[in-house]
């Protein structure tokens, strides 16, 4: 797995080992970029605040600090996967621009001060089938995590039903193998 844009082209990530972790294809991270990159609803990810949730590698979050983000949360309970951003940010030496939180993404709670202004990119790729991702949505407005009309970027299986996502926007939506990425914008 590699970043596949921006700064770090081509450097190599880490992920953990079996199957507790599903990161986001090279292939389908690229197109997701290029939707981002193009579309007139998107955030400008040049100096942008991001959180990565259900992170596993963190490739998402990485691939967004390439192509010119400040910042980026991961937030991730596995102690397997957080070792995995870890090495990453130490390989890439991203120390100062990453912060990872030990916590499930369905129990965010309100943002703390430590955690810095909102965020206007929200990356989301939980287990598939599981509701969490709908919920973890209900806890970024809840929790006051999201700068006013920020996109969220939710993969699911390709065969889930239809998002339910009160507070969202649904402004693009993607199939890409296995997965349907849904681009979310932040109602005001």
């Amino acid at each position: 797995m590699r970043i596949v844009g921006g700064q770090f082209r081509g450097r190599a990530l880490v992920a953990p080992e079996g199957q507790g972790t599903r990161p986001t294809s090279d292939r389908a991270r690229e197109a997701l970029f290029n939707v981002l990159a193009h579309a007139s609803w998107a955030p400008d990810l040049n100096g942008a605040r991001v959180i990565d949730l259900f992170a596993g590698s963190g490739a998402l979050g990485f691939e967004a600090i390439s192509r010119g983000a400040s910042f980026c949360l991961f937030v991730e309970t596995d102690d397997d996967a957080r070792g995995s951003i870890r090495e990453n940010a130490e390989n890439l030496g991203l120390f100062g621009k990453t912060r990872v939180h030990r916590r499930s993404a369905t129990d965010l709670g309100v943002r703390p001060g430590s955690a810095g202004e909102a965020f206007t990119v929200a990356f989301l790729d939980p287990p598939y089938g599981k509701g969490l991702g709908e919920q973890t949505l209900t806890k970024l407005i809840e929790g006051d995590w999201l700068a006013p009309e920020a996109v969220v970027v939710f993969e699911r299986a390709a065969d889930d039903l239809d998002l339910q996502a009160p507070g969202y926007q649904l402004v693009d939506e993607r199939t890409w193998g296995a997965a349907r990425v849904w681009f979310l914008k932040k109602s005001a």
